[in-house]
């Protein structure tokens, strides 16, 4: 019987799912690092630098204060943490590197935003030639169209948009911003920041409302190749007979 018991649970044991490893802080930390030393090469430089300037700041008012000890253990952290600034920085461009002039690049820097904005996945408007997008999102400040792609294209796209959103919310503010790396473009690394900046002008009631009727009004429509609908599509029964 204790067999059976001990059998019972091993096999039960063994059933389950073995734990994940949580990831260490240090381990995230190393994988900053290495996934920007990729883009960055300058970053280990930047990095020794932050830590030498710290410690010589603290070494030196231990200097002019005699207790240069305990400003070099008081500097430690400061430089550690002044290090970890630096590293979120490069890493944060690196990462922004390594996407731009992708399309939806915009969109996952818009994705950055944590609070106030709700930005769909799918595109509002494309052009299938260029892949030229935009993307819309809804937060206090009203709608916002974001879009990729040169200033002359991107401002057909956004005003065809905007007249869109304008028949069905005519009193609901429209901010268009384009992304890009040309003049008058928001470059990607600035795009959430400039977002975030906007002025709140609705209730969070009236901005649910407008999510929901943006919603009704759908995205952007792909082109669908021409020939034969797959979906009106019928088989021919006198072949597949063998006749």
């Amino acid at each position: 019987m204790a067999r059976q018991t001990s059998s019972a649970s091993s096999s039960a044991s063994a059933g389950k799912p073995a734990a994940a490893k949580k990831t260490r802080w240090y381990q995230n930390v190393w994988q900053a690092y290495t996934m920007t030393r990729e883009t960055d090469r300058a970053v280990t430089w930047w990095l020794l630098a932050t830590f030498v300037v710290v410690m010589g700041i603290a070494i030196g008012i231990g200097l002019l204060t005699g207790q240069v000890i305990y400003f070099i253990i008081l500097g430690v952290p400061f430089a550690v943490l002044a290090v970890l600034v630096i590293l979120v920085r490069r890493t944060e461009a690196a990462a922004y590197s390594r996407i731009e002039g992708q399309p939806g690049a915009s969109l996952s820097a818009l994705h950055t935003i944590r609070r106030g904005w709700e930005f769909p996945d799918e595109p509002v408007a494309m052009d299938p030639r260029t892949q030229d997008l935009v993307f819309r999102g809804v937060g206090r400040p009203g709608v916002v169209l974001v879009s990729e792609g040169p200033p002359n294209r991107a401002a057909r796209l956004l005003d065809t948009e905007r007249k869109r959103i304008a028949r069905v919310l005519p009193k609901v503010p429209v901010i268009a911003i384009q992304c890009g790396s040309e003049e008058g473009q928001v470059p990607l690394n600035r795009l959430s920041r400039r977002v975030q900046k906007l002025r709140p002008v609705l209730t969070k009631q009236m901005t649910a409302e407008i999510t929901k009727r943006l919603k009704a009004l759908g995205g952007a429509r792909l082109p669908m190749p021409k020939g034969v609908d797959p979906f009106k599509a019928r088989p021919d029964r006198k072949g597949m007979r063998g006749r």
